[in-house]
């Protein structure tokens, strides 16, 4: 239901109201058990969303431990061939499927609503119905590797080894649905960013005004949109291969096997933007915080991150060099694929001289930034190297790509992160994580991250090829290999410091106010943690870094009712306040639909008669989350 209000009073003031605990009436949650599954408090299932993550992060990371020791020496018998083949593919698909994207989408899911200054998300119960479907996913998968049954077809599933012909069992079945449920989560994330982003920005904050993180979030959400589809057809054609006996990666059939690499990997090169451009965003807010200026560069900023989601669709045959194309085709790829170098250089002298000019103070989280920027442009060089045909040639699928796989994905994923992590931790927490742990955190981090990584370059360049279990002792891998394994356990160690440092933090760091880091964007201007409204009244904006234009006092409206979930809708350019929107309350059926829909999708890894009769549970289902109840916020 859609209230029009068009000229709502704003106030020079304080942002602290004095409705408080009718606010927390109206948006808290009921307690115990059931309130918090029927929770839609877009912070509560962020929190959530990250602590899964990073769980799967933690067991992703035990499994490359293993296959270092496996790889450690010639002739190890550590793991035997069919558990290292399950291992290197639960490692690759639950760090890009459950852990890469998904934490990216959580940040988003908690930050973007309080930096564009709204109560809650966009569609919450659609957010909070997307927890639950990712979850189940991540079970299945994980399910499946305690059972010995894990899929043993590499994280990119090629075909004809996924197909019916060599993949007996239900092994790559497991991984096809694991990627419609990790998929149609991140879909339902990506919408409800770009309707948060477009329509519930607090008022005066113009497309200029908005916080680069939110940029970067928005820019992630299109390709999402946009990519995603293309690997849930995939994963969903290759369960038809397989369970109905159709043939689109058959070519006896009439099928294509390079068919399987031309979708996977127009949505595989996406994703690597995907969870590169949260990295970018939460780098250009960290930066400004910790040198104590604006930004240097914002609007080369933000069209660097445009420009980066628009060339990230033109790179895919980046990955098939070597299968055969045509000479001109390849030409194509090739200026591509160097060409995204020239916003990521953008982006990088933006930092540079954000940094220059302002006075650094090097505290954890821009430690982990700088961390950042240095190993990505190693990435990013290597980058350029493997997308010239030529040497791709002699590279391809040797330990120089899984190198410079790493360094792009941990270095530019990674390492931020755990500096939103240090950064963020005091707002969701309301307490400080230890600077004496965060350093040691870093130092070993980056340290052993180095010293993991780069001497696989090396490695490729001597002919070790990826995704073998042993090797013969005549070669001369051995001694490489003994020091990158022995480095994974440094880089190991500090990331066990820094979860022990979260872990210990969260009840015992000091505590932190409002804005310890003395921020200039909107989240901080909350409590510590947020409350489930966020914002006592809405803010203002009248700058780039509302908490530094306007230190004392921040302009408020008062245009919305506290006896009610309302947000307030603003236009799209200037975010003028155009009217009031309703917001659904807590419901279970977000639950319940979660849960049927993923009974249904395993079902019809068995039964292509799961289409048909888990419908029904699906249709219910829907039905009690979307039925009439004649209260303003159950009709959304």
């Amino acid at each position: 239901m859609v209230e029009r209000d068009t000229s709502p009073v704003v106030e020079a003031g304080p942002l602290e109201g004095t409705a408080e605990g009718a606010l927390q009436a109206t948006w808290g949650s009921a307690p115990g058990f059931w309130g918090s599954i029927a929770t839609v408090d877009h912070k509560v299932i962020a929190r959530r969303y990250m602590i899964t993550a990073f769980v799967f992060l933690a067991l992703g990371g035990l499994l490359a431990l293993a296959m270092r020791v496996q790889l450690a020496r010639p002739e190890a018998r550590f793991l035997d061939a069919d558990r290292y083949n399950q291992i290197f593919t639960m490692h690759g698909s639950n760090m890009m499927f459950l852990f890469a994207v998904p934490v990216m989408e959580a940040m988003a899911i908690y930050f973007v609503p309080l930096m564009v200054g709204t109560r809650n998300i966009a569609f919450p119960r659609l957010n909070a119905f997307s927890y639950w479907v990712f979850l189940v996913g991540g079970l299945l998968l994980w399910g499946s590797f305690v059972v010995d049954a894990a899929p043993d077809v590499g994280w990119f599933a090629y075909v004809p080894l996924a197909g019916p012909e060599y993949g007996a069992g239900k092994r790559a079945d497991i991984w096809a649905q694991m990627i419609t449920f990790t998929e149609l989560s991140a879909l339902a994330i990506a919408l409800e960013i770009v309707v948060t982003v477009f329509k519930q920005r607090a008022p005066g904050m113009s497309l200029d005004r908005i916080p680069v993180l939110v940029w970067a979030m928005l820019v992630m959400a299109f390709l999402v949109i946009l990519a995603m589809p293309a690997i849930m057809f995939a994963s969903s054609t290759l369960i038809m291969d397989r369970l109905v006996g159709t043939h689109f990666y058959n070519p006896a059939e009439g099928g294509d096997a390079l068919l399987w690499q031309h979708v996977f990997w127009f949505f595989g090169h996406p994703e690597v933007y995907i969870i590169f451009l949260p990295a970018v965003g939460i780098a250009s807010t960290i930066l400004p915080t910790f040198v104590g200026r604006p930004l240097f560069g914002y609007l080369p900023l933000v069209m660097a991150l445009i420009a980066t989601g628009i060339l990230s669709f033109g790179l895919w045959v980046h990955h098939m060099f070597v299968v055969g194309l045509p000479r001109l085709g390849e030409s194509f790829f090739t200026a591509s694929s160097m060409a995204i170098a020239v916003p990521a250089g953008v982006q990088i002298f933006c930092w540079l001289a954000t940094l220059w000019a302002g006075r650094p103070v090097f505290k954890t989280p821009l430690l982990f930034v700088i961390g950042f920027i240095v190993t990505f442009v190693i990435g990013g060089l290597t980058g350029v190297m493997v997308a010239s045909v030529p040497f791709d040639a002699q590279v391809h699928d040797t330990y120089f790509v899984v190198a410079h796989f790493h360094y792009v994905l941990i270095g530019g994923a990674v390492f931020p992160l755990i500096g939103a992590v240090y950064y963020w931790f005091p707002k969701m927490t309301g307490r400080m994580m230890s600077e004496r742990l965060g350093k040691w955190a870093f130092w070993l981090v980056f340290t052993g991250f180095h010293l993991t990584f780069f001497p696989m370059h090396i490695l490729g360049l001597l002919g070790m090829p990826r995704r073998i279990y042993t090797y013969q002792p005549e070669l001369p891998w051995a001694g490489l290999n003994l020091f990158v394994s022995v480095s994974a356990f440094i880089l190991a160690a500090g990331f066990l410091v820094f979860f022990i440092d979260a872990i210990r933090s969260r009840t015992s760091g000091l505590p932190a106010g409002e804005n310890p880091w003395n921020a200039p964007t909107l989240e901080w201007a909350t409590p510590s943690p947020p409350p489930p409204y966020n914002f006592r009244s809405i803010p203002v904006v009248v700058g780039r870094d509302p908490l530094w234009s306007l230190p004392d006092e921040l302009p408020v409206t008062s245009a919305l009712r506290t006896d009610r979930r309302e947000l307030l809708i603003t236009s799209l350019v200037e975010a003028s306040p155009e009217a009031r929107e309703s917001s659904p309350r807590d419901s279970v059926w977000p639950f319940w639909a979660a849960l049927a829909t993923s009974v249904l999708l395993i079902w019809s890894m068995f039964s292509p008669w799961a289409v048909v009769w888990g419908s029904i549970p699906v249709a219910i289902t829907l039905i009690g989350w979307f039925w009439p109840k004649g209260v303003a916020e159950d009709e959304s």
